[in-house]
């Protein structure tokens, strides 16, 4: 077997829009699916590092991609809103010449892969929502300005970056090394040695006013290729309440309102569960491209 290559592309999408991608996979890998893997907000292609290594060794060619405003990409001050972010994945494909790829994403990143599943279906064979899909931010506030108000971003540019280092890998002992390297590429390091997000907060408000504008149930109908879900749920289910109980409602109405999907319930995990489950999120997506539900 060939080594694996990985290789950093900036893929022109649009006049003055340029999107970093990790591309990732054997010369060799032919006849399977390709894969698109798109992070949620705040985050960036990094933390697929793990998924994305598993799927190139299984043959299949990887791109993560770091969306608008966020990681190695260009940083415009518009264009946030859902359907333009889609849009953006549909031109990347055409762009990077995949042969309607999977093209899994997570959180914000799985509304916006629901959200390309629904406008442009020809570009895809199917599309995986990693703990995200079914996010409806105005079922819990109605009003935008308490949305804003209670997800507005914790303010972290100035703390230095091993105390960043530190306090992810207390709060997440069970991670691999790549997860954590992925979290902390979140964050620019400055030559003082403290952080800075690569997200600015203005852009994170406007992606979150996208988010909040957002409803994926009204689309579900509309669908036509297949959907896996793959939710964090919480081990205890009878501790189940609140907003963990509207993902396992709004997972359960979206697999029976779609044409074709599939769920894959993550007990116990993080959000973040492709960066702390890769070997299982890489060998599920590779069995559903080979013979399962994007086959």
């Amino acid at each position: 077997m060939q080594p694996l290559a990985q290789r950093n592309e900036f893929i022109s999408i649009r006049k003055g829009l340029d999107l970093h991608c990790i591309v990732w996979g054997a010369d060799s890998a032919t006849g399977v699916a390709p894969f698109l893997l798109v992070h949620g907000l705040a985050s960036n292609a990094r933390l697929w590092d793990g998924v994305a290594r598993g799927l190139a060794a299984l043959g299949h060619t990887v791109v993560a991609v770091d969306q608008r405003g966020h990681g190695r990409s260009s940083k415009p001050d518009d264009g946030f809103d859902m359907a333009t972010v889609a849009h953006d994945l549909e031109l990347l494909v055409g762009e990077l010449g995949l042969d309607r790829p999977i093209v899994a994403g997570q959180s914000w990143g799985a509304n916006v892969v629901v959200e390309l599943a629904h406008r442009s279906p020809d570009t895809v064979r199917g599309v995986v929502a990693v703990d995200g899909g079914t996010i409806q931010l105005r079922r819990h506030f109605p009003d935008w300005n308490d949305c804003a108000a209670q997800l507005a971003p914790p303010n972290l540019t100035g703390m230095p970056f091993r105390r960043l280092e530190a306090a992810i890998r207390s709060a997440h002992p069970d991670w691999p090394d790549e997860g954590i390297a992925g979290t902390l590429a979140n964050m620019e390091v400055l030559e003082d040695g403290t952080i800075r997000p690569w997200l600015s907060r203005d852009r994170h408000m406007r992606i979150l006013r996208g988010l909040w504008e957002h409803d994926p149930e009204e689309l579900f109908p509309e669908i036509s290729v297949p959907v896996l879900f793959m939710p964090a749920v919480a081990s205890d289910e009878s501790s189940v309440r609140g907003w963990a109980a509207d993902k396992r409602s709004a997972v359960e109405r979206a697999v029976n309102t779609l044409r074709r999907a599939g769920v894959s319930w993550y007990h116990g995990a993080d959000h973040d569960l492709h960066a702390q489950h890769p070997k299982r999120v890489a060998q599920e997506l590779h069995d559903e491209a080979i013979n399962g539900l994007f086959a």
